[in-house]
């Protein structure tokens, strides 16, 4: 069946998010030429991962003021995104409660829906390691996710004490249920719609935060030796950032900051010169804390931010078609990660 939206995507989005916001989605983001053709009532893995990537940026949106702004400014003008990833951040420590530690607390749904790993990019001295995860079906058009480890081994024990004071009692967001659908889903590529409806909002609510409300010493403790760490505590795995894949980012650059827009001050270059990336810093976010005393203390910290990516193409002899540089860099994503540091108050 051919029509102008997946119905299988549409149907699974208006029953998590509402007609509204589906339509505005739809309106806003790329289409996967793969996803052009359906079974009604038969969600494949592509479809589940489209669904799952359009409500993660529709959180993000929800969370960033800046990129909700550029993204209406960008519709409104006749535009739209071309979402290239979302990235997220994991703590690689055994002391994680229930969640299964780093990684592997995303590669249990990354995997069944159809995403692998692409490249691994050391961020060492932020102390992560960062992997990029794309769709095996469609991994130029269905956004990538870009997952990083922070590894607390490398900090003092100090640091080490305050994560596990963080996240050692977190709590699984997957249920039961929802790790048989994966299963499913990984062993036939597809499920029934009404088990796809059961999952998506299991597999949206894991980007979030699985740990309760951090203490202010905690924090400041990770603060001083990791930004990012830091972030982690108020954040949790939520997008990090979300990026649009546009045609010239050094003139989309110039022209934010024509606008005042909070922007990065240099464009990022991948040592390939192939990948240049550049972003608006991260929107001012109010968090609650625990105080000494036991009581609740707000502080504004730094929360998630829109990104912006432009990827060089090349003419793949062999298939004979224009391919897209799909590649990461990890001085690229240092930089990228500063957004979300030095302005916690």
């Amino acid at each position: 069946m051919q029509n102008r939206n997946n119905a299988n995507v549409e149907q699974l989005l208006t029953k998590l998010l509402g007609a509204e916001k589906t339509a505005r989605l739809f309106a806003t983001l790329n289409r996967p030429a793969l996803l052009a053709e359906w079974e009604s009532g038969t969600v494949t893995r592509a479809e589940l991962a489209q669904a799952l990537n359009m409500a993660l940026f529709d959180d993000l949106l929800a969370r960033s003021e800046n990129g909700r702004r550029y993204t209406d400014e960008t519709v409104a003008a006749g535009g739209s995104v071309y979402f290239d990833h979302g990235a997220l951040r994991s703590v690689r420590w055994p002391h994680s409660g229930a969640l299964p530690p780093g990684e592997a607390a995303f590669a249990r749904i990354l995997r069944p829906l159809g995403f692998s790993v692409a490249g691994r990019y050391p961020l060492d001295r932020l102390g992560m390691t960062g992997r990029a995860w794309a769709h095996d079906d469609a991994p130029d058009e269905i956004a990538q996710f870009f997952v990083s480890e922070l590894h607390p081994e490398r900090f003092s024990a100090a640091f080490q004490q305050a994560v596990t004071n963080v996240i050692g009692a977190s709590r699984d967001p997957l249920t039961p249920r929802a790790s048989g659908l994966l299963w499913e889903l990984e062993r036939d590529g597809m499920l029934p719609l009404e088990a796809a409806h059961q999952l998506l909002p299991v597999l949206v609510g894991a980007f979030a935060r699985q740990h309760e409300m951090p203490s202010e010493a905690d924090y400041d403790v990770l603060l001083k030796e990791s930004a990012e760490m830091a972030w982690i505590a108020t954040e949790g795995n939520a997008f990090n950032h979300a990026t649009d894949r546009v045609a010239d980012v050094f003139q989309l650059s110039d022209d934010e900051k024509a606008k005042g827009r909070p922007m990065k001050p240099d464009v990022e270059h991948s040592r390939s010169g192939r990948v240049f990336q550049t972003a608006y810093r991260a929107d001012i976010v109010r968090r609650e804390f625990r105080a000494l005393d036991g009581s609740v203390v707000t502080r504004d910290v730094p929360g998630s931010f829109y990104e912006f990516i432009t990827r060089k193409r090349s003419f793949d002899q062999d298939a004979r078609r224009w391919k897209t540089d799909l590649r990461f860099d990890a001085g690229n994503a240092q930089g990228i990660f500063r957004m979300t540091a030095g302005q916690a108050a």
